[in-house]
């Protein structure tokens, strides 16, 4: 093998493992990326269901109608 042939083995190489690790580490950093910036963001309070919205009904004994088909 000369010199020539060495150097494009390698270059191959290089390429192969630079091809591979974009793939690998960039969707790591996209995560990553999103993830800080979900932990930078301010924390919200979650709001509470408005219980006058309950279903009461007027007369305990009654229920509702289900439905047979």
């Amino acid at each position: 093998m000369n010199g020539s042939s060495i150097h494009k083995s390698n270059q191959r190489v290089w390429t192969v493992v630079c091809a591979v690790a974009a793939v690998v580490l960039g969707p790591a950093a996209v995560t990553a990326s999103a993830l800080d910036q979900a932990n930078a963001a301010p924390l919200h309070h979650a709001v509470k269901a408005d219980q006058s919205q309950a279903y009461l009904p007027t007369d305990p004994t009654r229920r509702r109608a289900t439905a047979t088909s």
